[in-house]
């Protein structure tokens, strides 16, 4: 790999960056290795934010490592149309342990986005196969990020994400967020207020009526918008209606998944089954893009009733490829052997308290924490939306820190296998940071 700096870097059109701003003073990681990037000029980086969410492991795991290197010597690439390869019935197998058998079946897909997607269309031809095609319409929440498919975009509910594109599809409308700084400030855990957002949902359900409705689509914990955690019992009262009306459930716990929340899944932190569950970031540790979607068996069971031949045109050339397989696979063992959550379970206490004790520091105006993920909440700059986050994210990467902003939001979500001098390093330095922030 080459470690020095790039000739030119006109050409790459960065994804979600400042592409100017950023080309002007670069950011550049070489190598990583457990908490800890290395940056071109040799400096360490500690790891914050798990890559982007995707490395709860942590990086280089040698485990990993080693399957990806021998598999990318036995087996290349193999389509998964029509025919298959041991790894990918292997990974689903072991895929439906870790969800406790609470689904029955796994369709991959290659990310978050494509994800979302399908299980967007899964549930329209769900609905089609069962005799109500009518059920059409889906439903997402405001502030909710469910990647950059023209599916994702509609349901989703982050205004930078969608105002260029439109138009986005059609008949698809928005519960309201749940983030009410008011009166659920520096919440620890499930704030106290909000479980009533959830009958929203009745609302639309009088305007559109139920036999309209195709399915709701929510994160859990709401990630890329700042960290929006749920009100106490709305997850469970949105799981009641959603029954109610014969209209699907969907997490998507592409960010939630894999230990985030210190389980498994959120559906297991909050005791809420969902019909179908999008996965992705942690399920290869980072190591190779792959995603995957998680559907009941009464989702699978309305495809195979139907006359033979192909029951879901859909799918993509690298569906279950057999580098992602492989990583995954040993990315569900070094869960096991290293016993990543019991780590994260043990470390999540001193994690909270050492985010809230950012609590009273200049700019501060809330503090979100779950597991091992936390928002930090800063006021805006008059006329500047995002300016006094973003000053913050540079400080600290030219501090050896490396964290995630959205807007004014700081984000954290560190690779799960941190202990506690890294808690120590990350809230030292950022600490300093907030304290000489404009």
């Amino acid at each position: 790999m080459n470690e020095s700096r790039p000739a030119s870097m006109s050409s790459f059109w960065m994804p979600f960056t400042n592409n100017r701003d950023f080309k002007a003073n670069p950011r550049l990681l070489v190598s990583a290795e457990g908490m800890y990037y290395k940056d071109v000029d040799g400096n360490t980086v500690l790891d914050g934010t798990a890559g982007l969410w995707c490395v709860p492991c942590g990086h280089a795991q040698p485990k990993i490592v080693a399957a990806v290197r021998e598999m990318v010597g036995q087996l290349d690439f193999a389509p998964t149309f029509q025919m298959g390869h041991p790894a990918a019935f292997d990974l689903a197998e072991k895929l439906m342990d870790y969800t406790g058998h609470r689904f029955g079946h796994v369709f991959y897909t290659n990310s978050g986005s494509e994800a979302v997607d399908t299980a967007l269309k899964m549930a329209l031809a769900y609905h089609r196969a069962r005799g109500e095609a009518g059920r059409t319409r889906l439903i997402g929440r405001e502030r909710g990020y469910h990647g950059v498919g023209f599916g994702g975009i509609s349901v989703g509910g982050i205004g930078g994400n969608r105002r260029t594109f439109g138009p986005l599809l059609p008949g698809v409308d928005h519960l309201p967020h749940t983030h009410n700084l008011e009166k659920n400030a520096y919440s620890r855990g499930e704030p106290e207020h909000g479980a009533n957002l959830a009958d929203e949902l009745e609302r639309i359900v009088a305007l559109h009526d139920a036999s309209t409705i195709a399915a709701v689509i929510v994160e859990p914990v709401a990630g890329s918008t700042g960290v929006l955690i749920p009100p106490k019992g709305y997850l469970k009262r949105l799981r009641e209606l959603c029954t109610k009306h014969g209209i699907l459930l969907i997490f998507d716990e592409v960010i939630t998944g894999f230990g985030r929340l210190t389980t498994p899944f959120a559906f297991d932190y909050f005791d809420v089954i969902p019909d179908m569950v999008t996965a992705a970031k942690g399920l290869t540790n980072g190591m190779v893009p792959m995603g995957a979607v998680f559907t009941q068996q009464h989702i699978h069971d309305a495809f195979m009733d139907g006359p033979a031949g192909i029951e879901l045109f859909h799918g993509y050339t690298y569906s279950g490829h057999p580098l992602a397989c492989a990583a995954a696979l040993a990315t569900l063992e070094v869960f096991e052997e290293q016993k990543i959550l019991d780590n994260a379970k043990a470390v999540q206490e001193y994690w909270t308290d050492a985010v809230h004790s950012l609590k009273g520091l200049p700019h501060v105006i809330d503090i979100r924490t779950i597991g091992l993920v936390a928002g930090i909440e800063l006021a805006p700059i008059d006329g500047k939306p995002g300016a006094r986050a973003f000053s913050a994210f540079k400080k600290a990467f030219a501090d050896g820190v490396l964290i995630r902003t959205t807007g004014d939001i700081i984000a954290l979500s560190p690779p799960l296998v941190l202990e506690k001098k890294h808690i120590d390093e990350l809230f030292g330095k950022l600490a300093t940071i907030l304290k000489n922030l404009d």
